[in-house]
């Protein structure tokens, strides 16, 4: 590829000899072509293909950067039609990660996380109707103990298209949010949350040892990416008297 004296003065392309991950100094270099004006606000920038040549990466490196920069708001995917600079700074997105809190539980808590069931069978209607898509839903549940005991039931429904092989992670140790943001071909953005009281029944209430008809508190999670695509839809049950909900808001790369 031939280029001109302009492009070949400015041109920088990552280290090898560098102990910082490939694709942590290409998505630095996209930002500088960003904030230079070389890929201009609302033009298609170059294919993975030809991001690939002219930095001699692999496609995943190029793919993760490309995907750091629509987290955060300088790039948005346009299905069929490519990827597009739409803005020269960057916007914060939020991660949401919930904990539970030591001087809730005090300074001896055991936390442990139960997988009950994984898998795509199923799916209520609704949900996929809240993911707007006819594709498989992975359907994700766990319950969560403090010191051997039940504190709430954790639910997560994640479209297969946007991580794949998320029956192969290791869903009991890590974060779904921390894998969504590593491993989904789309990464979270936006989060609407909703909460409120509500009843517990059949076998949400066996799981949660508690009586049918009990109120819990309910905390429902509509995921977005930055092109407002659902990417996921998680829900909390949980006895009103057993634990304190605590929602912590981190900068997603």
């Amino acid at each position: 590829m031939m280029h001109n004296e302009t492009e070949l003065f400015h041109f920088k392309t990552v280290d090898r000899f560098n102990r910082e991950k490939l694709y942590i100094q290409l998505t630095r270099i996209f930002v500088e072509e960003i904030s230079s004006g070389r890929w201009k606000l609302n033009q298609k920038i170059p294919t993975e293909e030809e991001l690939c040549g002219k930095y001699d990466v692999s496609k995943i490196t190029v793919r993760q950067a490309i995907n750091n920069l629509v987290s955060d708001g300088y790039l948005m995917k346009i299905q069929g039609k490519g990827t597009y600079v739409i803005s020269s700074l960057p916007i914060v997105g939020l991660a949401m990660k919930t904990r539970f809190t030591e001087d809730m539980f005090g300074k001896e808590v055991k936390a442990e996380k139960e997988i009950i069931s994984l898998g795509t069978e199923d799916i209520p209607p609704e949900v996929k109707a809240y993911l707007r898509t006819n594709d498989a839903v992975y359907h994700v549940l766990c319950k969560r103990k403090m010191n051997e005991k039940t504190a709430y039931l954790d639910e997560s429904f994640i479209p297969r298209h946007i991580m794949p092989d998320l029956s192969n992670l290791d869903i009991a140790h890590i974060s779904l949010y921390s894998l969504l943001q590593e491993r989904g071909s789309k990464k979270i953005f936006k989060v609407i949350q909703t909460v409120e009281v509500s009843k517990v029944w059949g076998d949400s209430a066996k799981y949660l040892e508690l009586k049918e008809g009990t109120h819990v508190l309910a905390v429902h999670r509509l995921l977005f990416s930055s092109d407002n695509t659902p990417v996921g839809y998680t829900r909390f049950l949980g006895g009103t008297d057993r634990y304190k909900f605590q929602t912590e808001f981190e900068r997603i790369r």
